[in-house]
């Protein structure tokens, strides 16, 4: 979506709570009986005030766990309590349409001023660092949580000394099955002339397994297959020092982005364990 469209003039503008209400039974149906979903650990989810939710998600563009995730939270919470997902502004280039209907549920594009508006507002985020590059990574690495080294959610949570809620699924991954990423070749090809399509660079580029195309090449938007997903939110993360200072120093946001990197990866590693 180009500069200075609705939701860059009002982030979350577009956010429409009826439409979420008439979204609820057709999620509820794949929470029930497509996903089988199995959630836990909304305990830890604090009773008020802005945090940052922060995934590790699978599954292609589709990334069935993320409106998985949403139907529970608005089953908990109600409609009034907005959670704004911070989505990248690809989306809105490549599949306008699709970033058009998820903006009537709380996608914003991922700029720093879109999040910083919305906390600001009193409400929470919900980012997943990781990208397509998390959410396309090869089926074999599906035990891994995979930020590819970005902090920049780190430093939000320090500038506005927000907790960290972490959020693990297991099993959204059993549907595409993604069999590599060839990235590397394809922008190989990109800097010996082939144009990107859009003029965009999709930044990941997988052969994947799933519907409807069967075996497909590239980001393609894709239809979940029937998987039993699991579903945790883990206990808030709070770092010992906080604040503007805190979040310009590269080592300590280093050290802290490790913090949530290790503690989402045992936990995950448990609940891949149970799930077996």
């Amino acid at each position: 979506m180009p500069s200075g469209s609705a939701p860059d003039r009002d982030p979350g503008g577009l956010r429409d709570p009826l439409f979420i209400r008439e979204l609820m039974p057709i999620w509820g149906w794949l929470h029930r009986h497509y996903f089988r979903v199995h959630t836990s650990g909304w305990e830890h989810v604090p009773g008020q005030g802005p945090m940052l939710l922060v995934g590790s998600h699978n599954g292609g563009l589709a990334t069935p766990d993320l409106p998985m995730f949403l139907y529970d939270w608005f089953r908990r919470f109600g409609y009034q309590r907005e959670v704004y997902g911070l989505t990248h502004a690809k989306v809105w280039q490549t599949h306008a349409p699709m970033a058009r209907l998820a903006a009537r549920v709380g996608a914003i594009p991922f700029y720093p001023r879109n999040a910083l508006a919305v906390l600001e507002k009193g409400h929470s985020v919900l980012v997943y660092p990781g990208g397509g590059n998390d959410a396309f990574r090869p089926h074999r690495a599906r035990g891994q949580i995979h930020f590819g080294g970005r902090t920049g959610f780190i430093r939000l949570a320090l500038w506005h000394s927000l907790p960290i809620i972490p959020l693990i699924s297991w099993g959204s991954h059993d549907t595409l099955i993604v069999l590599e990423d060839c990235y590397r070749q394809v922008e190989r090809l990109h800097r010996l002339g082939m144009p990107w399509l859009l003029g965009i660079d999709p930044e990941v580029f997988p052969i994947y397994l799933g519907l409807p195309w069967g075996l497909a090449l590239g980001p393609l938007p894709n239809i979940p297959l029937p998987a039993r997903i699991h579903t945790r939110v883990c206990a808030p993360i709070q770092f010992e020092r906080t604040g503007y200072a805190a979040s310009r120093d590269r080592g300590y946001v280093q050290a802290c982005y490790q913090q949530v990197v290790v503690a989402m990866q045992a936990e995950l590693d448990n609940l891949a364990d149970q799930a077996a």
